[in-house]
């Protein structure tokens, strides 16, 4: 199963920290300024398909701690089991002294500009101590300004519950917890290899709705040998804690996974569709709203970190295998750090974390846009892609017409918006805005392994 975490996830309120120590005393530089420089001045012709921004788009920070109790079956993310010898303690410390190396390394990228939200996924998060939260966030800010109705959320896993331990990340600064319950069965956590039962489950679901006024609880659905009255079970359990917000994911067999290489056996594609359909059903009743693909919501406890995602907004990801996507003045760059964590320590600390950068062609940044926006259940205003992308419009007009003659998008010139025909066949909409097949699942494999959120 995968996420947008940038997926998901999609990453809260004090106020702007000093300069970067390195900076003072000197002038500033145009990147450090938030002016990157243009395509003229690094010797690029001038060129009207080049994005143009006045404004960047809203700016998220995901931070990837990389390392799980036990690798599950089905995960495709960037995570590693830790192994019985590792220090912990020793191996905390070291990865947030690299995490702030590599956030002073990309400050000259970002210097000026305001985060809106931190998400701090994995792996399991959760297993670093509270200690180890607060120092990471006191760094942050101490180095970005910060939105002041800031959200910074954080993944835990039931199995590494404790109350205190929660209580400690909630005195940190962390205000929105995400919890991967997955399932209350115990049967169905044990076919996915989940590391905890569903005792743990429920209370760190009770904990978290006691100690966090925003929390989210994830649930998975089309497991194996799972019925459709186990996910109403599983619905009715996780709303007895009223979360605001929850993620129900539909269980896919990813490559390069334990499932991908023993399959186990699934509900068929029919009792698929009518547990997707009972999932919104349910959720509905209760008050949460679909919004996006995944996403259900009570008013107002939408996920502002993934809203950004998938508004086609920047982040800045730091970590492990971390993903991120920067709009410069005139063109819109994306980075992968190094995905091993030794290898991603050592490159930090040396200010080295960016194994590959790239500037995203123009050529490909409808796709992007429309791959995000199409998600959301809702769409989003026309006017946002010109402020999103840089590009005028008339870059996807025409395939937008195309889609909307289709029965895929709405007809309204206001909205970028999927017909209920277009989020059922959610793919064949989105690949409409790139004709290139193999560049499509070139950049469709990046963009779903991003953080995303």
């Amino acid at each position: 199963m995968t996420t947008v975490s940038g997926g998901s996830r999609p990453p809260s309120t004090p106020t702007p920290g000093p300069p970067p120590a390195q900076a003072i005393g000197r002038p500033p530089s145009a990147q450090a300024m938030g002016r990157p420089p243009s395509a003229q001045a690094i010797g690029l012709p001038p060129s009207p398909t080049r994005p143009r921004f006045e404004q960047p788009p809203p700016l998220s920070l995901y931070v990837h701690l990389p390392w799980c109790l036990r690798k599950c079956p089905y995960c495709d993310f960037n995570s590693h089991a830790l192994r019985a010898d590792d220090d912990v303690g020793a191996l905390e410390l070291r990865y947030v002294d690299a995490l702030v190396a590599d956030l002073e390394a990309s400050l000259p990228t970002v210097w000026g500009r305001t985060v809106i939200s931190i998400f701090i996924g994995g792996g399991t998060p959760s297993l670093f101590s509270p200690e180890a939260i607060d120092r990471l966030l006191v760094a942050i800010r101490a180095r970005l300004a910060l939105a002041p109705a800031l959200e910074v959320t954080l993944e835990a896993n039931p199995g590494t519950f404790e109350r205190e331990r929660f209580e400690g990340f909630r005195a940190a600064g962390v205000n929105r917890l995400s919890l991967g319950v997955q399932s209350f069965d115990d049967r169905m956590l044990a076919a996915i290899g989940r590391v905890h039962d569903a005792g743990q489950a429920r209370a760190a679901a009770a904990s978290a709705a006691t100690l966090f006024e925003r929390f989210n609880l994830d649930l998975m659905f089309a497991l194996p040998g799972q019925t459709l009255a186990g996910l109403q079970t599983d619905l009715e359990t996780a709303l007895s804690f009223a979360p605001g917000h929850l993620s129900v994911y539909h269980l896919t067999l990813e490559p390069n996974t334990l499932f991908a290489r023993f399959p186990p056996p699934l509900p068929d594609d029919d009792l698929a569709a009518e547990m997707q359909d009972r999932v919104e059903a349910v959720l509905a009743a209760a008050g949460l709203s679909r919004y996006e693909v995944s996403a259900y919501a009570r008013a107002g406890q939408r996920s502002r970190h993934n809203l950004n995602y998938w508004q086609y907004g920047d982040y800045l990801g730091i970590g492990a295998g971390a993903h991120g996507k920067l709009s410069l003045h005139d063109r819109i760059i994306r980075q992968v750090r190094w995905k091993h964590p030794a290898r991603y320590l050592e490159a930090a600390l040396a200010g080295q974390a960016v194994e590959q950068e790239h500037e995203v062609a123009v050529g490909d940044v409808g796709f992007e846009f429309m791959l995000n926006a199409l998600r959301l259940v809702d769409g989003v205003p026309t006017e946002l892609f010109g402020r999103h992308t840089g590009l005028p419009f008339a870059r996807i007009g025409a395939t937008v017409a195309r889609a909307v003659a289709r029965g895929l998008l709405e007809p309204d010139p206001q909205r970028l918006k999927a017909t209920p025909l277009g989020l059922r066949f959610l793919n064949d909409t989105q690949a409409l805005f790139l004709a290139d097949e193999a560049k499509k699942s070139a950049i469709m494999v990046q963009l779903v392994a991003e953080p995303p959120p």
